[in-house]
């Protein structure tokens, strides 16, 4: 295994330098794969900082976290530095990367196509017998973060504040916004204020790079897609 060292132990760097005063003073993403190995790690060997230790572990597995979850304890105890409670550290750590992955992948569903808002939402609004617009930000990757409830109101119409709507895209980091509301007539057809509303925060997201995706209006077992019929 090649080892480069770093000249001086992590104590004697600035502070703004080592991986635990980082953190604190940055956050975590502001830290390399190595120094959040570091971290657990707690301290490398004689010849390596912990922050070099990690980085030759990172060398030795393809600089991929994936193919170091797949070592055992056994063979991570090989490495200088590194004894059994350090090597359980790690495995600990990156088995709790993969459960939160997981967990992501199931609380943040993904929307593809019209349908898929239908069945995240019907269960909020289908049997509703007044109106309720709601909001669902989005990832890049078209990954629900958030869906959130703006207003409720009467049997054929809601108010709603587009500055509300921007300002929580903005505190969830949303990348895309769709649009939901019900129509408890059970007639899924926009009004002329839908689309009046719908080409209005339109045009505030595209100012804002947070483009509306979609609006959909839920009536009953239907719904209604602006998307879907090039209205949007």
């Amino acid at each position: 295994m090649e080892t480069t060292t770093t000249s001086g132990g992590i104590p004697s760097w600035a502070e703004d330098d080592r991986p635990r005063e980082k953190l604190i003073l940055k956050g975590g993403k502001a830290l390399s794969d190595a120094e959040l190995i570091a971290i657990l790690l707690g301290s490398g060997s004689k010849e390596l900082s912990a922050v070099d230790l990690a980085k030759v572990l990172l060398k030795d597995n393809d600089q991929n976290i994936h193919e170091l979850a797949r070592k055992s304890i056994e063979e991570l105890c090989k490495y200088k530095g590194i004894g059994e409670a350090k090597a359980v550290t790690i495995l600990a750590a990156l088995e709790l990367s993969r459960r939160r992955s997981e967990q992501e992948q199931v609380s943040r569903p993904q929307i593809k196509f019209s349908e898929h808002v239908y069945q995240l939402m019907r269960g909020e609004l289908m049997d509703l017998p007044y109106e309720e617009f709601w909001i669902l930000l989005l990832n890049r990757s078209n990954h629900v973060l958030k869906k959130i409830k703006i207003s409720s109101g009467g049997v054929t119409g809601t108010v709603v504040d587009s500055k509300l709507i921007f300002k929580y895209a903005l505190e969830h980091l949303a990348c895309s916004i769709i649009l939901v509301h019900n129509h408890p007539s059970g007639q899924c057809r926009p009004s002329p204020e839908d689309i009046q509303l719908t080409q209005k925060l339109s045009k505030a997201g595209a100012l804002l790079d947070i483009p509306i995706l979609d609006h959909v209006i839920i009536a009953q077992l239907k719904w209604y897609s602006f998307g879907d019929e090039g209205q949007i």
